[in-house]
């Protein structure tokens, strides 16, 4: 099938494709896995007089907030690979996720060595704070890592041309994306909380 009539199937398209469906399954339950993190955080919070625990330093408030907004950004060349993928313009939806992925790369890397800190600092089987803010920060950083591992695959599949299977993935992992921007959102809040 030819790029222009994957694009034109697609847009004559009157439902979602069964990836998106697949995909949007996937993001509600993650969605409740979350927010049960999130509601355990604070219903542990709320029972204790102290949070964090004595000898737990306050959580830093500036860098998360920076980072977060950093790989929130990155939905700018996202959306914008999207819409390039749907005009049938594949090296420009490539090069954009390249740049999306080369951000979130530098996001990650960062987030892990504060996270490898924050782990040194907080121990996990000391405290119920430990235990729930290791959880809750290390599965947001886990939903990172697969979004760059299907970016990697997605720059992989495009580099060879564009189908409609193709722009489909393509939307999907935007949406995946989305997803993990609301989410990493939520848990910086939840993470500086403390020190608000």
């Amino acid at each position: 099938m030819s790029e222009a009539h994957a694009l034109r199937v697609e847009h004559e398209r009157k439902a979602k494709p069964n990836g998106w469906w697949g995909m949007a399954l996937f993001v509600g339950t993650e969605a409740t896995l979350f927010g049960t993190l999130i509601g355990s955080y604070f219903y542990l919070r709320f029972n204790y007089v102290r949070w964090p625990p004595p000898g737990v330093p306050e959580p830093k408030v500036a860098l998360p907030l920076i980072l977060t907004a950093v790989l929130v950004a990155t939905s700018l060349p996202l959306r914008g690979a999207v819409n390039a993928g749907l005009k049938g313009r594949r090296a420009r939806a490539w090069w954009l996720i390249a740049l999306a992925l080369l951000v979130q790369t530098g996001y990650f890397a960062m987030q892990v060595h504060l996270f490898a800190d924050d782990v040194r600092k907080v121990d996990p089987q000391s405290s119920s704070y430990g235990s729930i803010y290791v959880t809750l920060v290390g599965a947001g950083h886990a939903h990172v890592f697969v979004g760059l591992l299907l970016d990697v695959w997605l720059l992989a599949r495009l580099a060879t041309g564009l189908t409609r299977y193709r722009l489909v993935g393509l939307r999907v992992i935007a949406f995946y994306w989305y997803f993990v921007y609301v989410v990493s959102v939520a848990i910086v809040l939840t993470q500086i909380s403390p020190a608000l």
